[in-house]
């Protein structure tokens, strides 16, 4: 699994270059993208197609090739396999099989976004990739991702982001956003911007609307106690005494009336605190 550069072939790694060379067969999501990587590093090897549309398939010929003592490397058009593109039944079937499968890591358009993102308060996060693309199960989505306290981190085509930047600037118009666009190619862009902000930002700029985005919504500052109603308080106490936390947090903010995210982080340093 050798990860490949997201946009400046700069970032190919030594050993990835070392491993692709080393590779039987080359596994690749589009042969084209996959052909031109490995001709820009003087490499030609044979090229397997390996989408979406047919990882269920392509995965046999990998096991087979496998099987015949074959050394097969795969990669995605860009990123790093698996994470948000094909790779993870070709993983499976081959460990199911008994065949050793390696990582090459590499460059990764999330965790660059989330390195420039100058997140203070999170200390972990969630990766969500792309949301659906229907309308109910896309605001379901993204409602449950703004519910959580902590960071998350999502991918968005530019087709989608006005919608997608409309739908913050609605829904999560104080919390802070980090938005990065084209990272490491020429046009890259990294801003951080409160949600309310986002639709002007991209408004402000044709050329904002172009490429492939990540966004990093920061994770929420704890609340403090004294913020917090005392009967609210009190309503939550009772209720993670006898049920999960989400569930307790759920029936407080109904029950009080207070906001769910500042009861959520509360819940979730009280319960911290018990282990």
């Amino acid at each position: 699994m050798v990860a490949t550069p997201i946009g400046n072939l700069a970032d190919m790694t030594l050993r990835a270059i070392h491993v692709l060379a080393l590779a039987d067969t080359v596994a690749c999501e589009d042969t084209r993208v996959g052909g031109q990587l490995l001709r820009h590093m003087g490499l030609h090897k044979p090229l397997l197609a390996l989408h979406q549309h047919n990882e269920a398939g392509a995965a046999e010929q990998v096991l087979q090739r496998l099987g015949a003592g074959e050394r097969v490397a795969l990669i995605s058009d860009a990123g790093t396999p698996a994470v948000s593109d094909p790779g993870a039944r070709v993983v499976a079937a081959a460990a199911a099989a008994g065949h050793r499968v390696l990582p090459i890591p590499g460059p990764s358009s999330a965790l660059a976004a989330l390195s420039a993102a100058g997140d203070t308060v999170g200390t972990a996060f969630t990766f969500s990739g792309f949301l659906p693309s229907k309308g109910r199960e896309r605001e379901a989505a993204l409602a449950a991702l703004l519910a959580a306290p902590g960071t998350q981190v999502l991918f968005e085509a530019p087709h989608r982001i006005e919608t997608l930047a409309a739908a913050l600037a609605a829904t999560a118009a104080d919390r802070t956003l980090t938005v990065g666009r084209e990272l490491t190619k020429q046009f890259e862009t990294v801003a951080t911007m409160p949600g309310s902000a986002l639709p002007g930002w991209l408004a402000a700029d044709d050329n904002r609307l172009r490429g492939e985005f990540v966004l990093v919504i920061h994770a929420l500052a704890p609340a403090a106690e004294a913020e917090i109603d005392p009967a609210a308080l009190r309503t939550l106490d009772i209720l993670l005494r006898e049920l999960p936390l989400k569930q307790a947090v759920a029936l407080a903010a109904e029950i009080s009336g207070t906001p769910r995210n500042p009861l959520y982080a509360l819940a979730l340093s009280r319960r911290e605190g018990e282990t």
